[in-house]
């Protein structure tokens, strides 16, 4: 098993070219894989202001808002009220889509994966939560608030604090709040 502890104080924010807002790549596989390349991606994105999503063709996505009051996102011409915090929300990432804030700036948790090669289930939870990599996969747990506590391992995760692991389960996880968790199986 390959467990590594990913800390928000170590990413880099990345502008987006339209200025609406910054990326922060939280992992991604294959690790370094541009934009056009990658099995899947999971970042956190702060948008400041209205504008237009990135195409990615054959790209599944799965938005989950997790500060601001949310936004009103027409994928394909057709509006979807994405309001409700830690609400995961999955959509194509090849239609045209455009991001409408509903009342301010916005951060989100971006899980992108390719459609031919991996699937990817986002839950967010509560409490204690068993982590498990699927074979061939991966498991990615974000902490969206402080206090979060991998049992047994002494790691502990601070807000957007993330582990990731692959192969067997690396242990149960303790949130005294929300956590987001990712299972990337390869297709």
């Amino acid at each position: 098993m390959t467990l590594r502890v990913l800390r928000a104080a170590d990413r880099t924010a990345t502008p987006w070219k339209n200025g609406g807002g910054v990326t922060r790549e939280i992992a991604a596989f294959p690790e370094g894989a541009p934009l056009d390349a990658f099995d899947w991606r999971v970042s956190l994105a702060d948008v400041s202001r209205d504008g237009p999503f990135s195409s990615f063709p054959g790209i599944d996505r799965t938005l989950t808002v997790v500060e601001g009051a949310g936004m009103d996102l027409v994928v394909g011409g057709e509006h979807h009220i994405v309001d409700e915090p830690h609400w995961p929300h999955d959509f194509p990432g090849d239609l045209e889509t455009y991001g409408r804030l509903l009342g301010g700036p916005v951060a989100n948790v971006n899980v992108m994966y390719r459609r031919e090669r991996t699937s990817a289930e986002v839950a967010v939870v509560r409490g204690t939560v068993r982590l498990s990599a699927p074979r061939g996969g991966a498991v990615l747990a974000l902490a969206l608030e402080d206090g979060a506590v991998l049992d047994g391992r002494d790691i502990g995760l601070d807000r957007y604090d993330a582990l990731l692991a692959r192969g067997e389960s690396p242990g149960v996880l303790r949130t005294l709040g929300w956590a987001l968790v990712v299972t990337l199986s390869r297709g």
